[in-house]
């Protein structure tokens, strides 16, 4: 064997090497979230999340759900310069982050445990 055909033969098992390993490392994890049923339940009982990207209450919130927070009825209110709020978020006249506004009207904001969610929504956690 040539030193050409040698060079082919390793720039072919590195590239295939490197998008296989690449392919394990990004292998996305499409199995259920822990709360996917509790946040979908607050969705659909008409719970919503306020919250801006910069906000670290609202960070810690968020990871309280872990994979689950797909499923959140969140509203960004922060324009995407960080420095405004939404037409959305002034209308509804939210002043801090995170809020929560359940189902009956009522308003909290701060990181809201999931004991409390559940409580003003009536939607079970999981056992």
């Amino acid at each position: 064997m040539n030193k050409k055909t040698l060079l082919i033969i390793i720039v072919v098992v590195v590239a295939l090497a490197a998008f296989f390993g690449l392919r394990f490392f990004f292998k996305e994890d499409n199995s259920p979230g822990q709360y996917d049923a509790f946040a979908q339940c607050l969705k659909n009982k008409g719970a919503i999340f306020y919250g801006a990207f910069w906000c670290p209450h609202c960070q810690n919130q968020k990871a309280m759900f872990g994979k689950s927070v797909k499923f959140l009825p969140y509203v960004e209110c922060s324009t995407p310069d960080g420095n405004g709020q939404t037409q959305e978020c002034k209308e509804k006249e939210i002043k801090g982050y995170p809020t929560w506004q359940y189902p009956d009207g009522s308003r909290e904001s701060g990181e809201i445990p999931l004991s409390r969610l559940s409580e003003k929504t009536g939607c079970p956690l999981p056992q």
